[in-house]
């Protein structure tokens, strides 16, 4: 008998995937944590219930949520990433050859071992990378507790429910704010514009009332609720439309390019509209 898991991406709306193996259930002390192998999208990490990344699609979000802030700004030798404990986004930052140091500082421990045991192509640069830092602690007090440090700060949250609701607020942007250095910049997935419209308008005008420059770009995960997927940024200084192609490091990434980079902020009609302010 065929078995399938099924996430409900909305009350009406699921994706659902053939599974051939069971790899790892578990109830953390944080999240329920699930990595199955699928038909479709080989092996997958599922957080209560919601597709996080899987070994065939990860490649889109990984590079997007890290290189297009990499390659804003001129000299990105400290990173930090909250969140992120597949290890997806700290492989990206450490390929950029500016970083210097890159800290990744993830809640919850079973995420990373797990990850490392079962998605060793996702997270290759937590076994002992020169330059990764992986810290197991509580990101939004880290950031409030390293002021002025950083060139670059990634949000790589789950969605905004649970231990990660924290992570979408106004406040905890302005404490990134202040833990950036008078140049610096961040880069947070927001969601959906198909389902989560009220949020990617909340948080843009959060950040766009903290930073001189906010933006918001797109890219494309199949496995992610409607395919499109958000990014935004606020930015003290660098605008990332500015970006001067022939200056990007060639990192042989998959789905990023210098031009991509600069299509992404090109948005959709419906899309613009929901970053209009009065």
């Amino acid at each position: 008998m065929d078995i399938w898991f099924t996430e409900k991406q909305t009350p009406n709306v699921g994706i659902t995937c053939k599974i051939n193996n069971t790899l790892i259930v578990e109830q953390t002390p944080y999240q329920h944590l699930a990595i199955i192998d699928t038909e479709q999208f080989g092996r997958m990490l599922v957080l209560d219930g919601m597709v996080q990344t899987t070994i065939v699609d990860e490649f889109v979000y990984h590079e997007m949520i890290a290189l297009v802030g990499l390659n804003t700004h001129p000299n990105p030798r400290r990173v930090l990433i909250i969140g992120g404990g597949d290890g997806g986004t700290l492989r990206e930052v450490v390929k950029h050859p500016k970083v210097e140091k890159a800290t990744m500082v993830e809640i919850d421990a079973r995420v990373v071992e797990a990850s490392k045991l079962y998605l060793p192509e996702i997270s290759s640069a937590l076994h002992g990378n020169p330059r990764a830092e992986v810290l197991i602690e509580d990101g939004i007090r880290y950031v409030k507790e390293n002021k002025n440090t950083f060139d670059m700060i990634i949000v790589d949250s789950t969605e905004p429910v649970g231990p990660a609701v924290g992570l979408f607020s106004a406040e905890f942007y302005q404490s990134i704010f202040e833990a950036l250095k008078d140049d610096g910049l961040f880069v947070a997935q927001t969601e959906s514009p198909f389902f989560n419209a009220d949020l990617i308008r909340r948080v843009y005008r959060d950040i766009a009332g903290i930073y001189p420059i906010a933006k918001l770009f797109l890219a494309y995960v199949p496995t992610y609720p409607s395919g499109m997927w958000s990014f935004t940024m606020g930015s003290k200084k660098y605008d990332p439309e500015a970006i001067v192609e022939e200056n990007c490091p060639d990192l042989k990434s998959r789905y990023y390019t210098p031009a991509v980079h600069k299509a992404a902020f090109k948005l959709p009609q419906f899309v613009q509209n929901l970053l209009k302010t009065d």
